[in-house]
């Protein structure tokens, strides 16, 4: 890249910090093993769910094949961890690359095996599996966070600007969620009807599904600490933290916006919700640009989650007892 290419990518970084949000330190290297180690958190968190439903009886497989898959997916995995963690030399780069990606696949493809044979039901939602998704990757996100900030010589107050105004920040963050609940509502609801009228089945939510089959106060309270908490924390971290900071630092800021809420949105898996997630996504974005203070988007969807959890067992408890 020319001199004069720099200065275009850093002209259009600046533009895009035009907000109180300044450029981020983040280098490519670290996001990227940030990256590749939540997948592998995520390949570990699915095994762990196989061979929970596979020696709890569901068992469609022998036990020795299915236990083999189960090695092979830990190793193909530690294999990867190790190559991830090891310092990357820039002259052998190419060789260390090529062999991250084919344990990681390797690991999930047998991973994907594992789960095959496990006796997974189509659709089959618990609260098990809704706290290991949960833990595999917000959960990791925020493992892994202290090391990656070490990395940059950071602390999370400086990193994350936690520190500006954040009395601002956290009413900032209530406001934002309250107001936008209702637009959200609609949003979901047109987007229901839309694809009601195209014939496509809208999925039940997730978290719907399972605070049906929550009927004891604990699991619920469980399910309302990881929703309230540990889920907007390690989001907000991931996506308007590092990953919206990374891709605008090249002087990509629209892409930065869409294309980081877009997969914030993707990863929820549901049709029904998913634009008004992609809306939601660019309104915390803008948020953390304008205040500079990830605690505003972090209060503002933990306040948007808590609101949207309430409203359901409220409507849960209704179809329960009717009148």
């Amino acid at each position: 890249m020319g001199r004069g290419q720099i200065c275009v990518v850093s002209a259009r970084a600046a533009r895009y910090a035009g907000g109180v949000l300044t450029e981020k330190p983040w280098r490519s290297e670290a996001v990227m093993r940030l990256g590749v180690s939540q997948l592998i958190g995520i390949l570990l968190g699915t095994l762990t769910m196989a061979v929970t439903r596979y020696f709890g009886g569901a068992r469609a497989v022998d036990v020795w094949i299915f236990s083999a898959l189960v090695v092979a997916s830990v190793a193909s995995c530690a294999v990867a961890l190790f190559l991830l963690r090891k310092p990357w030399d820039l002259d052998r780069f190419t060789r260390q690359f090529v062999l991250l990606i084919f344990f990681t696949y390797l690991g999930g493809t047998f991973v994907a095996f594992a789960d095959h044979f496990s006796g997974r039901l189509p659709g089959q939602v618990t609260m098990m599996g809704a706290l290991v998704s949960t833990l595999s990757l917000q959960g990791v996100t925020l493992l892994l966070l202290p090391l990656f900030l070490r990395e940059h010589g950071l602390n999370v107050r400086d990193a994350f600007g936690l520190g500006l105004k954040w009395k601002m920040a956290v009413l900032l963050g209530v406001l934002v969620a309250c107001v936008f609940m209702p637009v959200g509502q609609l949003v979901q609801w047109a987007c229901g009807e839309i694809l009601s009228r195209l014939h496509i089945n809208p999925e039940v939510q997730q978290s719907v599904e399972i605070i049906k089959g929550l009927p004891a106060l604990r699991d619920r309270v469980v399910l309302g600490i990881i929703t309230a908490l540990l889920a907007p924390l390690g989001e907000e971290v991931l996506f308007r933290g590092i990953l919206y900071p990374t891709v605008a630092r090249y002087g990509f800021p629209r892409l930065a916006i869409w294309g980081t809420s877009f997969l914030f949105a993707a990863i929820h898996h549901n049709l029904v919700t998913f634009v008004p997630l992609l809306v939601l996504a660019v309104v915390l974005t803008i948020l953390y640009k304008r205040t500079g203070n990830l605690l505003a988007p972090i209060v503002a969807h933990a306040t948007f989650n808590i609101l949207n959890f309430v409203g359901l067992l409220i409507i849960e408890s209704k179809m329960a007892n009717p009148a």
